[in-house]
């Protein structure tokens, strides 16, 4: 069994245990004694810029679905977004004048994020061209991405257009949305962008998440150390 796997059993195991030492069935829990396998933070497969290119003009922007689906996955890479925060994206919340998105996140918490020229250019043709003839569903008025129907996307339909553009640009890695949220972060650090900044745009409360999610390659790390750490900087040593 993988740890995940003995972790979720221990879980329920120790559940089991602690019910009973509630209800005065058992006075000593014998799972208690018990350490749960620790896991390490899988991360998800980073696209290369050249991919994400790809992946975008491999799109066929010919037909009203193509269009939507080139301003999501360009939205999603341009702004980091979680699935979620795309689907319930409104147009109420995008700023135009400005180049920003307000972004509703984790706990109902509030972000505003830059929206880049290319993402900005495909949702304003979505806008324009194609939502406009949209018979739309009561109450959904104010959501930008809409099925054909005039309904709100499901993460799930967002998943298989990302599927399905990958297939079609003949990318072989397990991609999903998190790929062009965790593509997106780690492109600004490795652009050197700070991760104060990255941190912010990703709505993490901890830093500490932001670096896990970031994965700083180890050439990053050493040339921010070199760069910043007062015994690390060359420097000529005078002899005494």
């Amino acid at each position: 069994m993988t740890a995940s796997s003995q972790a979720r059993v221990l879980s329920g195991i120790k559940a089991y245990y602690k019910y009973l030492m509630l209800e005065d069935i058992l006075k000593i829990d014998p799972s208690a004694l018990v350490d749960t396998p620790k896991l390490g933070r899988k991360l998800p497969d980073t696209l290369s810029l050249d991919e994400i290119n790809i992946m975008l003009d491999s799109i066929d922007v010919s037909s009203p679905e193509g269009v939507r689906n080139k301003a999501i996955l360009e939205t999603l890479y341009a702004c980091g977004l979680r699935v979620t925060e795309l689907v319930n994206l409104k147009i109420s919340d995008i700023y135009f004048e400005i180049d920003f998105l307000k972004v509703t996140g984790k706990g109902n918490k509030e972000r505003f994020v830059p929206l880049g020229s290319s993402a900005k250019k495909f949702i304003k043709i979505y806008q324009n061209d194609i939502r406009v003839h949209l018979k739309i569903k009561k109450g959904e008025e104010d959501l930008l991405f809409l099925n054909r129907r005039g309904s709100r996307l499901s993460r799930v339909m967002i998943f298989n257009i990302i599927k399905q553009t990958a297939k079609i640009a003949n990318i072989r890695k397990s991609i999903s949305p998190h790929t062009f949220r965790h593509s997106f972060a780690t492109h600004l650090v490795e652009g050197g962008a700070d991760l104060r900044a990255v941190q912010e745009m990703l709505g993490h409360e901890s830093i500490t998440t932001t670096e896990i999610y970031t994965h700083l390659d180890r050439n990053y790390l050493k040339e921010t150390i070199f760069s910043f750490h007062p015994r690390s900087k060359n420097k000529k040593r005078v002899k005494v």
